[in-house]
Parts: C-alpha cells; structure tokens; sequence
C-alpha cells in the first residue's frame, strides 16, 4: 500500500501539467504566506494603537522573528530541497535521514537563541536599534517571542518539508490555523487583559504552539512520505554541511533581512521614534505584498526539485517560465493598488501621528515600484537553490539585502536625510532585478542545454 502510495505522488509530481502542479503547489503556500502576514500586520496594528514608541518595538522583535525564520527556513528549504530531490530519485531511505537531521538541527539552534537572547535580553535589543524610549516596550514583547523560538522554529522547517514534497496543503493547515488564531488573540491579551506588547507575544507564541503541535501531528500520522525518527538522524558532519550549504541562499535571504532590519532601525532611530516606526509599519506592508511572490515561488520549488531529480528538464524549464510570469503580473497589480491607496493605509496604523504618516507614505510608493520587479529575482533565486546551484543563488539572495541594501542604507541618509532612509530598498531591489535577470536567462539556457544532451543520450540508445 505504501509503496502504491509513493509511485501515485510520484507520477503525480512528473506527469500533471506543470502550470496546474504549480498553482495547485503555490496556492496553500501563498494562502500559508498571506496569513502568517497578516497576523505579522495585526500585531503591527494593535500593537500601534498603543502609541508609537509601541509601533517602533514592533520593528526592534521583528528583527528576532526574522532571525528565527531564517533558522527555519535555511534547515527546512536545505533539508527539503534534499529530499526532494531524494524523493524524485526514489532514494526514500536518504530523504528520511535529511528530513530528521535537519529537524534535529533546529532544536538545537533555536534553543541556543533561546537561551542566549533571554539572558542578555536589555543588550539584544538595543543592538537591535532599540531607544531608550522603545526599550521597555521591545523588551515585554522579545521575552515571550525568545521563549516560542524553538516551536517557531520547528514549525517553518516542517512547513517546508510538506512544502517540498509536494504536500502543501498540509502545512497550510497548521500554519493558517496559527495565524487566524493569533489575529483572535491580539486584541484580547493587548486589551483585555491590558497586558500591552507583552499581550501580543503571547498571543503570538500560544498560537504558534498550536501551529507546530498541528504540523507534527502530520508527520506522526503518516500523511507525508518523510519519516522524522531519531534512528535516522545522521551522525555525518557532511550531512549537515550539505543541508546548510543548500540552504546557504535562504539564510543569506532571511538572515541579510534580520542584519538589514537592524541596520535600518539603528539608521532610523536617528530621526526619533516616528521615523522607527513608520519604517516598522511600511515593512510589515511590503512583507505582506511580498510574500504572495515567496508562496508562488515556494510553490514553485518542489515542482522544480522534483523533476530535476527526476531528470524532467523541459517541466522544470516551463515552470520556471511560468512562475516568473504569473509572479511578475501579480506584484504589479497588487503594487499599484498599494501605491495608490497608501496613505490611507498608513493612517489605518497611525493615524494621530503626522510625521509617521508622512515618512511611511513616501517610503510605501518607493517600494511598491521596485516590487513590480521581483518576480523574475525571486524565481531565479529559488530555481538556482531547488536545483543545487547554491553558490549562484547564495549571491543572489546576498544581492537585495547585504551586498546592495546594506551600503545604501547606512550611505544615503548622510547625503539625502530621512529619503536616504525611504529610498534604500527601492534601490537595492532595482540592482537585484538587473543581476536576477542575468542569472534567469543563463538558466534557462542552461536547461535547454541539458534537454538537447538528454535527447542526443537518447538518440544513441
């Protein structure tokens, strides 16, 4: 039966029409996305209404939140690209081992911040950019979150297991159920139970517990074809030099976004807490908009890893195509809706704040320009990682937030004010599109270029 069940995925993953295997993907991922933003953006919204020193706190713990991301997500897109790739070479066995190192692996790194980040918790968020004004609000909210990394953490990496095996809708069980609990939450620990931003982190952690007991169950109960067992995690140091080497792109991606949201909080604090935080709230926006092209393309990678391993070229190359288009036309669309209507979606955070108003609205449109690009950056990213290409993808995943946004941001505000601070990422993801499109076509080619072998391989059979 088992067996039966596997060659069923197996042809399912290899023979549906790859626009319809990728949307099929793609749609409970970017549902997954979509919510785990919006409960970003209500923690933002609720969190703001107690003033905006408040708000600015909520930019200082996201720098955590997306340090804890990055743990999960480079493990799990490292250990799922892997067996994936396993899973299409029908080398079950190896994709287990993977699988339950990597789990492995991120007990230990998120308990290590766990740890570490609770005992010098003061000097974390100043480093973070904290002021003195903001300090004893980001300090409330960081002590809860610091606690839940470990549950956060485990949670991306089994997202991205199901996620790279096929089975997506599963993840976006757990992950959506998480997110529209802690929306409910919120108001309630905030409010009711007038516990201000330490209510948030509760509210966040409860919520996510609830996430990560959903998506092991998963596991446990046999609905996906990789086996977490502490039998099968690997006593090799290679092994988790590949899976970090593999997710070497995404820790560039999410770890460059927690470095990046540092440098730009410490830059912001400069012009006081209005700047902090309507830096905070335009991020969280951005994220929101963004992260319908990340649910694509991560809907995307398994169908791409698959047929790879599979040794489907021409799959791979028309899903490659077919994603950047559908990625670029949606960002389009939803970035001009938001360019349009954002200054009434500034004022729905901060309203009674004009300079919060004033800074986000020109920071919101700069943004929503440079986002009609990333489809084509976002899909080569993820194509050279699925494929493992890590160097090529590393370096692009270095691009947007380190190698160009990280010189711009601490560079133009000397020269340009508060703009310099609203322009940086525009800009930044303007040179990650002219380095992303070299790198989209060099693939393509090259995939064309192993489509004529195979053929000339089979033609000499």
């Amino acid at each position: 039966m088992e067996a039966a069940v596997r060659e069923a995925h197996y042809k399912k993953m290899t023979e549906t029409p790859v626009r319809r295997l990728v949307l099929k993907l793609a749609v409970p991922t970017i549902v997954s996305m979509l919510v785990s933003s919006i409960y970003n953006m209500a923690d933002t919204f609720f969190v703001s209404q107690l003033g905006t020193s408040a708000a600015g706190a909520v930019g200082i713990v996201f720098s955590i939140m997306a340090v804890i991301q990055a743990i999960g997500f480079t493990i799990g897109m490292g250990a799922g690209n892997l067996s994936s790739r396993r899973l299409g070479a029908k080398e079950d066995e190896q994709a287990n081992i993977y699988a339950s190192s990597g789990f492995f692996l991120g007990i230990v790194f998120s308990l290590l911040l766990a740890v570490l980040g609770s005992v010098f918790i003061d000097g974390f968020m100043r480093f973070l950019g904290a002021t003195e004004t903001i300090l004893p609000y980001a300090r409330a909210y960081a002590r809860y979150i610091l606690l839940a990394s470990p549950v956060m953490c485990l949670s991306f990496i089994m997202n991205n297991y199901l996620r790279a095996e096929g089975k997506a809708v599963y993840g976006m069980i757990g992950i959506t159920t998480g997110g529209v609990l802690n929306i409910a939450l919120d108001p309630i620990f905030i409010f009711g139970f007038n516990l201000g931003t330490a209510g948030a982190a509760i509210a966040t952690a409860l919520s996510q517990f609830i996430s990560f007991c959903i998506l092991l169950s998963m596991f446990l109960r046999g609905k996906s074809n990789l086996k977490l067992s502490v039998r099968n995690i690997s006593k090799k140091l290679g092994t988790y030099r590949e899976i970090c080497f593999i997710g070497l792109p995404t820790l560039a991606r999410q770890g460059l976004a927690s470095v990046a949201t540092i440098a730009l909080n410490i830059m912001s604090a400069g012009y006081g807490d209005a700047a902090v935080a309507a830096m905070s709230i335009t991020g969280r926006i951005t994220y929101f908009l963004f992260s319908f092209m990340l649910g694509l393309g991560q809907g995307y990678q398994p169908v791409a890893a698959f047929n790879y391993g599979a040794r489907r070229f021409d799959r791979v190359h028309d899903a490659t195509r077919f994603t950047s288009n559908v990625g670029t036309l949606a960002m389009f669309v939803v970035s001009s809706l938001c360019f349009i209507f954002a200054k009434p979606i500034i004022m729905a955070f901060r309203h009674d704040d004009l300079e919060v108003i004033a800074i986000g609205v020109v920071a919101l449109r700069a943004q929503c320009v440079a986002l009609c690009l990333t489809g084509i950056s976002t899909t080569a990213n993820m194509a050279l990682q699925c494929t493992g290409q890590a160097a090529m993808a590393t370096f692009l995943a270095l691009c947007r937030q380190g190698v160009f946004f990280i010189p711009l941001i601490l560079g133009l505000p000397r020269f340009l004010g508060i703009t310099g601070i609203e322009l940086a990422q525009p800009i930044a993801d303007v040179l990650t599109f002219a380095v992303g499109i070299v790198m989209y076509v060099g693939f393509l080619k090259n995939l064309k270029g192993r489509k004529r072998a195979q053929k000339a391989e089979q033609v000499s059979l």
